[in-house]
């Protein structure tokens, strides 16, 4: 399915969302955000059975963060710079944390300003050996946006956080999974067949369950400890109900493997 520069490809329950504008090595432009946005339409629309979403770029980079093109031309005068954050940048971003499925970022090439942010928000990040993460926005004056300021220190740390976004140096893959802000690092030939292999496994998997998990892990990081406990008593309760537990604990007392339906 193509959308304005978007391209959504469905692989049996597997979606892959490309973001498809290469001159520009994937800049987020309006147009872009708007086919995103229909792209997430069809990605939630249960006729087209998709149990794992992926998200990687076009050509050579991943997302070198907003496309700055025309932005300087009007010096005169105060402009709100973070006004499409609200219109359009975080209503995406919100579908992709409350998605129903799990989520992997497919780092194919340099992933910059909201790019990162675009990166980070997989349950798995996974990188081409070649790729680089990079907190660019005080390079033009900005301060990081796209929610990299809450993911960030909960990932690598407040210091880290700090020094990638007052620095704007570029981060290597292979250090970004040293720091644990990725998952793994592969070949760049050979990111897109593991990423197909992962994102497979996890399509057969009971993803009513796996759906509730990312939602714990997301939830983790604000809730006491006992808002926790009740979230995993919720949750259990619903995984519980769900014909794929039933067929989970058949199959382990079957000595055979479990065949899940997301149901």
């Amino acid at each position: 399915m193509e959308f304005e520069r978007v391209r959504l490809e469905i692989d049996g329950p597997v979606g892959t969302l490309t973001l498809n504008h290469p001159e520009v090595m994937n800049a987020v432009s309006p147009e872009m955000l708007g086919g995103l946005m229909k792209a997430m339409d069809e990605v939630e629309d249960a006729k087209n059975g998709l149990r794992c979403l992926v998200m990687t770029g076009e050509g050579r980079g991943f997302c070198t963060g907003a496309n700055l093109q025309g932005r300087g031309d009007n010096n005169a005068g105060r402009t709100d710079a973070g006004s499409a954050l609200e219109t359009a940048y975080h209503p995406f971003l919100r579908r992709l944390r409350n998605l129903k499925m799990p989520f992997i970022t497919s780092v194919n090439g340099p992933a910059a300003g909201v790019g990162m942010s675009f990166a980070l928000m997989g349950d798995l990040v996974l990188c081409a050996r070649s790729a680089y993460f990079l907190q660019a926005f005080r390079r033009i004056g900005l301060v990081p946006d796209g929610g990299s300021t809450w993911i960030l220190p909960r990932l690598v740390g407040k210091a880290r956080a700090m020094e990638l976004s007052l620095l704007g140096e570029k981060l290597p893959a292979e250090t970004a999974l040293e720091w644990g802000l990725v998952n793994r690092v592969f070949d760049d030939a050979k990111l897109a067949e593991e990423t197909k292999k992962l994102a497979h496994d996890l399509a057969n998997g009971p993803t009513v369950a796996l759906g509730l998990i990312r939602q714990l892990y997301w939830e983790s990081t604000d809730n006491t400890y006992e808002e926790q406990l009740n979230l995993e008593r919720q949750n259990q309760r619903t995984a519980g109900d769900s014909r794929d537990f039933k067929e989970g604990v058949r199959a382990f007392l079957e000595k055979r493997p479990a065949q899940f339906k997301g149901e």
